[in-house]
């Protein structure tokens, strides 16, 4: 990254300050339904959930649960519900700048470049074009994209278009990033290296993250805390502290321990699920 693209981020991040007073989130007996063939399917049942400022949270469990449901619910893109979602103080009644989402598929408008797909996260901020400009110059730099930024997303590999969307995702600078099986499309080894790139980014922005997933490893690599969902209707199983420090290897004995634990609560609340393994591929 150059020197001017961490001058640019550094001026948008902000201090210790006034990181620890953003992105707190609470989550209150939320319980949601669906009507299929005119019958009621419970998909989440008196969901309750404290998201500290700064915090990487990452929900957990078997296909069905109600893990992107609930993230859904948090985006803003769901009213449909039982129970209250506050950010900040404030009710969330809707999609907002101050929570941007990254979807298991990176939706990158094909006809527009790599530093034009980013820019949409920046469509309706209150900054001058030369600011959007910046900011945008320095996230395709904080993601690694130097040199592919006038790139098509067809010119790009699967990891590369992510990297572009987790760009998208965090240049309007949210309080929130809520991350949906992000890498769930990827090949093991680019997924590896994009956990470790998401660690990375994580420490930089200090923004709160909230990550769903199948993958047991990737839970217990990148969240401080794992929040396990038991199957239909979703609710909280268990919550697991991560105890290793960070920056963190895979191969930490810590880690080892912890995702054997989690494996055994999922195999006690009955969610055999083969998808709930490194690598796994589903929607949730």
């Amino acid at each position: 990254m150059s020197r001017a693209a961490e001058r640019a981020i550094r001026a948008e991040t902000p201090n210790a300050d006034q990181a620890a007073a953003r992105g707190r989130l609470e989550v209150r007996g939320v319980s949601k339904a669906f009507t299929v063939n005119g019958a009621p399917i419970a998909a989440l049942n008196d969901v309750s959930l404290t998201v500290r400022p700064g915090e990487f949270v990452a929900l957990l469990g078997p296909s069905g649960c109600g893990k992107s449901t609930l993230l859904r619910l948090i985006a803003g893109l769901d009213r449909d519900y039982k129970g209250s979602i506050v950010q900040d103080g404030e009710a969330v009644t809707g999609t907002s700048l101050e929570r941007g989402i990254v979807f298991q598929e990176p939706r990158l408008f094909p006809w527009a470049t790599v530093r034009q797909n980013i820019a949409l996260g920046l469509k309706n901020a209150p900054i001058s074009e030369a600011d959007k400009r910046a900011a945008v110059a320095a996230h395709i730099a904080l993601v690694g994209l130097d040199g592919f930024a006038e790139a098509y997303p067809h010119q790009l590999s699967g990891g590369m278009a992510q990297r572009a969307a987790i760009a998208r995702g965090l240049v309007n600078r949210p309080r929130l990033l809520l991350l949906d099986e992000p890498f769930g499309a990827l090949d093991a080894l680019t997924r590896a290296r994009l956990q470790t790139e998401l660690q990375r980014i994580w420490a930089h922005e200090k923004i709160t993250m909230i990550l769903v997933t199948h993958d047991v490893d990737e839970a217990v690599f990148l969240g401080d805390r794992v929040v396990v969902l038991a199957p239909r209707p979703g609710r909280i199983s268990r919550i697991f502290d991560v105890p290793a420090a960070r920056p963190r290897a895979r191969s930490d004995d810590d880690l080892v321990r912890l995702r054997n634990e989690v494996l055994r609560t999922l195999e006690h609340d009955g969610a055999a699920d083969p998808q709930l393994s490194p690598g796994s591929r589903s929607d949730a």
